[in-house]
């Protein structure tokens, strides 16, 4: 199946957004996408074969489809002459619409990890308790969770383990629904997804923007800190700096958010490549 979309898929599903794709050898990407294995290959800057669904409309909301990119990118780049130019080199980057309980149980466990770490956690759990889809598994509902879970130790969640478990419990039971913070405006839902145990400032904010489409948060991870300092000169509290991000960038603060990151991102992967340059460190997307 085509998709006719300008979307870039390297930079949309290869830069921390989502845990559960991979590159193949061939340049295509391969991930769980409702319960299916899904491959996607970059056609064309404005087009993508999708193989393993057939949903068309679904898919195309995955990847941002319902964002209007052309004004997302000309409202950014005219409050900021770095991020516009950014946006110049990474075209078609877009933010993914991910299934809700499946991101805030992802990103429950993104506390303190690295990307690579993540993807090992939520690969587990998926192992352990998802439903069998021949090359994958997909992600488990929290009541696939709580049946299984006397071999959540083999998961290897260390700390996160209990908050795991007990979130699984809370919406599994009604305590929590998940569905209900997409009523909820950017200020609403952050407060209350801070209200479960385990999840944090950033922790919030990347669920409100990744699934809950709350499109003016901007998370910030140790990465965008410094990036904050050394571009903008703005440092201080986890609040004060996400503050900042919301007013300068706007409504679509989110997206200057992710051109930032991969920027730094791309940045120091070339670097890490480079014996000269011994300075890099790994990126962590911590709550």
């Amino acid at each position: 199946m085509r998709i006719d979309l300008e979307v870039s898929l390297d930079p949309t599903l290869g830069c921390g957004q989502a845990h559960r794709w991979h590159k193949l050898d061939d340049g295509s990407w391969e991930g769980v996408w409702r319960n299916q294995v899904v491959t996607m290959k970059q056609i064309s800057p404005t087009s993508v074969e999708v193989i393993g669904t057939d949903d068309r409309k679904g898919i195309t909301r995955y990847l941002g489809g319902d964002d209007d990119l052309e004004t997302i990118i000309s409202e950014i780049s005219k409050r900021d002459e770095y991020v516009a130019s950014l946006t110049d080199r990474c075209p078609g980057m877009r933010i993914l619409r991910q299934d809700h309980w499946e991101c805030l149980a992802t990103y429950l466990l993104a506390t303190n990890a690295n990307v690579k770490r993540i993807g090992q956690m939520v690969e587990s759990v998926c192992d352990h308790f998802g439903d069998d889809l021949g090359r994958r598994h997909g992600f488990p509902t929290p009541k696939q969770i709580l049946d299984g879970c006397g071999c959540i130790a083999e998961c290897r969640l260390g700390f996160r383990e209990s908050r795991f478990i007990t979130l699984a419990e809370r919406v599994e039971s009604g305590d929590i629904d998940v569905e209900s913070f997409s009523e909820m405006n950017y200020e609403e839902c952050v407060a209350a997804l801070q209200d479960i145990n385990g999840i944090g400032p950033k922790v919030a904010d990347c669920v409100a923007l990744f699934a809950f489409e709350n499109m003016e948060a901007f998370p910030i991870d140790a990465r965008i800190s410094k990036v904050m300092e050394d571009i903008y000169g703005v440092t201080g509290s986890y609040k004060a700096v996400s503050a900042y991000g919301r007013e300068k960038f706007g409504e679509y603060a989110g997206y200057a958010q992710e051109f930032l990151y991969h920027a730094d991102f791309i940045s120091r992967q070339a670097r890490s490549r480079n014996p000269c340059h011994c300075s890099w460190q790994k990126c962590r997307r911590s709550a």
